[in-house]
């Protein structure tokens, strides 16, 4: 039987097909016609479209690479998105359509004035938030980033009791105030919805703690708008309904295993610009409590960093943040992986500083183990413990030699 969701894909990609020219070009590269995606398990069958590529793509037929699906007239926004890439944006409803749920999560809507302090310029990120902002209810205070001083002013002025921007812009205002000897109780600010950059746990402890505001720490890319989010302060984001969210191995663009590291990638619904099998170069562990019956908003990701910054070690990638993280909770000072292939198996040394020289190094090889093969699903052959690391130590040395 055929659900809902299956026959909105298969129609997504069908008029995507016939009204996108890169859209038609991409299949017929890969040998597909429509008719082979008739639901969400079949969008494995078509290759994934990375970022570098659809960058390719818009040089050669410029500006859009052939992806615009809508007459030029209808456009009524064009921005240049980091890659760079040319996105256009019509009427389409597909973002807010995914973002309202967030924003009541947040408790952001009528009621609220909103500092918005995303990118107004050449990026969609501030003018989209601004229209979700607006689509909800609340009164938005466009400021994107810049001259702190006039920014807590207004928000001492206008009673400003929500936020959207980056932790670190929030928290120089915050310290701002504090500079001008303003209380933090004469501010209004309750509710803050972060995006664009990791949220450290410390920063989140201060906002919560110090400063009692409600966090939503939430995962967007300025293509596809808001796809996860948290409001516990856990490593992990549970994902959104709205576009297809996959986790894939990157040279084969197969799902990958509950617990393993792939690719977000995702197909985006968009009339406009149908992105289908976007690979957005962020690279996630996909945490799914019932593999096959999950629904995508049940399922959680964990964001360890870019694609590019991860190497290959015995078929699962390992990327630093997801090394970090596992020896987040030993007294290590300093970390390196050393991987090498003296034989036909890759062999990983871990390099440690500890903190406590006088600890007992081999009480600490068990946890460790443990705890590294639980985070990055590959053993640990040996442990090196040294003394010192160089502060600009690369993380992870590949010393693999394929000539």
């Amino acid at each position: 039987m055929i659900s809902d969701l299956d026959a909105r894909v298969a129609a997504f990609v069908a008029e995507a097909y016939d009204h996108a020219p890169g859209v038609r070009r991409w299949f017929e590269a890969a040998g597909l016609t429509p008719s082979a995606v008739r639901g969400v398990a079949d969008l494995a069958k078509i290759p994934v479209l990375t970022k570098d590529r659809m960058v390719e793509l818009q040089a050669e037929e410029p500006p859009f690479g052939g992806f615009l699906a809508v007459p030029l007239a209808e456009v009524k926004r064009l921005f240049l998105s980091p890659g760079p890439l040319y996105e256009p944006h019509a009427d389409e409803t597909v973002l807010f359509d995914t973002a309202a749920p967030l924003m009541q999560l947040t408790g952001l809507g009528r009621g609220s004035i909103v500092l918005n302090a995303l990118s107004y310029h050449l990026v969609p990120a501030g003018m989209l938030i601004d229209l979700m902002l607006q689509h909800v209810g609340a009164i938005v205070v466009p400021v994107g980033v810049g001259n702190a001083d006039l920014q807590v002013k207004m928000m001492l002025d206008l009673g400003v009791n929500g936020y959207v921007g980056s932790a670190s812009w929030l928290m120089t205002l915050l310290q701002k105030a504090e500079e001008m000897q303003i209380p933090r109780t004469a501010l209004a600010l309750r509710q803050a919805l972060l995006t664009a950059e990791p949220l450290a746990g410390r920063v989140r402890a201060s906002l919560v703690n110090d400063y009692g505001l409600t966090v939503t720490n939430a995962y967007s890319t300025a293509e596809l708008g808001f796809l996860a989010y948290d409001q516990t302060g856990a490593m992990s984001m549970r994902l959104l309904d709205g576009p297809i969210i996959q986790i894939v191995d990157r040279d084969s663009g197969a799902a990958v295993g509950p617990g393993e590291a792939g690719e977000v990638v995702v197909t985006n619904f968009n009339p406009t610009y149908p992105l289908i099998r976007f690979g957005t170069g962020d690279l996630a562990m996909n945490l799914d409590p019932a593999p096959g019956v999950s629904r995508q908003s049940e399922r959680a990701i964990t964001l360890v960093g870019r694609v590019g910054d991860a190497v290959k070690v015995r078929g699962m990638f390992l990327h630093p943040n997801q090394v970090t993280f596992a020896l987040g909770r030993f007294p290590i000072a300093a970390h390196q992986v050393v991987v090498r292939r003296p034989g036909v198996r890759d062999e990983l040394t871990l390099r440690l500083v500890l903190s406590d020289p006088q600890a007992d190094s081999a009480a600490l090889t068990e946890p460790l183990s443990a705890a590294f093969k639980q985070v990055c699903r590959v053993s640990v052959d040996a442990f090196e413990f040294v003394a010192e690391l160089a502060a600009n130590a690369p993380k992870i040395v590949d010393e693999r030699r394929w000539d």
